[in-house]
């Protein structure tokens, strides 16, 4: 992750911008430093954590197989500006992501190369988000855990959320109680634990009032229209996470309108499968990855084909789930 050394193939930069709102956000791109770019890929990153220190190894990855990569922290999170880890209004994001991601892929010299998106946990409810913003813009994403609907054990009754709601009203940025350690079990690596521990752009604390509200605000209005995912996307999720729910995966894979859609569940992963994971198993993850990209990006082989395939590679899975 955080340790991944430079490589001469690989040429990275960062810079801030400034949103609509006026505060400066941090950007990162990592881009193949001796060839043309394949395809270009923007990382969502999950919530409380960032860009260029945890998702470095992920980026680094993919542009060693041919792929630039984009990162932006959003606002309140990494080394963008805002009250840490305050999600006062999830569109917010949104916007600010979709402003980025587009401004990138109008440059002159990545016209004509496909656009992928890659969100982590709650940044596949970002890449979901920016799909329905702009339904036909993006090629394909990559889902790793997402975040895309409230386990049904531990959804809140229509009550808890209207008390929800209130306090969020009273002290937004307040903290709300909570007990679990997500780092403990979302990273399966005792020293990638220990990485994100000591990450001082990576918020430890527990989530504010109006974040929870936004989070879980979010969460229900993506349960409520899977049926309006129709890009391509290849989901990804860890049987043993105990921070998203594999379930919610499956009901993503079953009920999105998508004809190129694919689910890989691992077994006896955890959470952090691009990084958490010990080396043997994230290879496996980017194997599957980087194969699924190829063959979206691959002259020669259209669409048509590639959507055949995948409906008969769905009609077996859906039999078997």
């Amino acid at each position: 992750m955080a340790l991944v050394p430079p490589d001469e193939n690989v040429s990275y930069d960062e810079e801030f911008i400034k949103n609509s709102r006026g505060l400066k956000l941090f950007t990162c791109k990592w881009i193949p430093a001796k060839k043309e770019p394949k395809a270009l890929i923007f990382i969502c990153h999950g919530y409380a954590m960032e860009c260029s220190i945890t998702m470095s190894s992920t980026a680094i990855r993919l542009v060693k197989e041919g792929f630039a990569v984009y990162g932006i922290d959003y606002e309140s999170h990494g080394k963008s500006s805002g009250l840490e880890a305050y999600i006062q209004n999830f569109d917010d994001i949104i916007n600010d992501c979709s402003d980025h991601f587009t401004t990138i892929c109008e440059k002159e010299e990545n016209k004509g190369k496909k656009r992928f998106l890659l969100g982590e946990s709650m940044g596949g409810a970002v890449a979901l988000l920016l799909h329905k913003k702009m339904p036909e813009f993006w090629h394909g994403a990559i889902l790793a855990a997402p975040m895309c609907k409230i386990a049904d054990d531990i959804k809140p009754s229509p009550l808890v959320t209207y008390v929800l709601r209130g306090l969020c009203w009273l002290a937004p940025t307040s903290n709300a109680v909570v007990t679990k350690d997500i780092i403990e079990v979302a990273f399966k690596e005792p020293e990638i634990r220990e990485e994100v521990r000591k990450n001082p752009y990576c918020y430890k604390g527990p989530p504010r009032l109006k974040t929870s509200y936004e989070l879980l605000r979010v969460s229900l209005e993506i349960e409520n229209t899977l049926n309006e995912v129709k890009l391509p996307f290849l989901v990804l999720h860890g049987e043993e996470d105990k921070v998203t729910d594999p379930q919610a995966s499956k009901e993503l894979y079953n009920a999105a309108s998508s004809k190129d859609k694919t689910l890989k569940l691992y077994p006896g992963m955890w959470h952090g499968m691009l990084y958490g994971e010990p080396l043997e198993n994230i290879e496996i993850v980017f194997s599957d990855i980087i194969g699924w990209l190829e063959e979206r990006i691959c002259i020669g082989s259209p669409t048509s084909e590639i959507q055949r395939k995948h409906e008969n590679d769905n009609s077996l899975l859906n039999n078997n789930l």
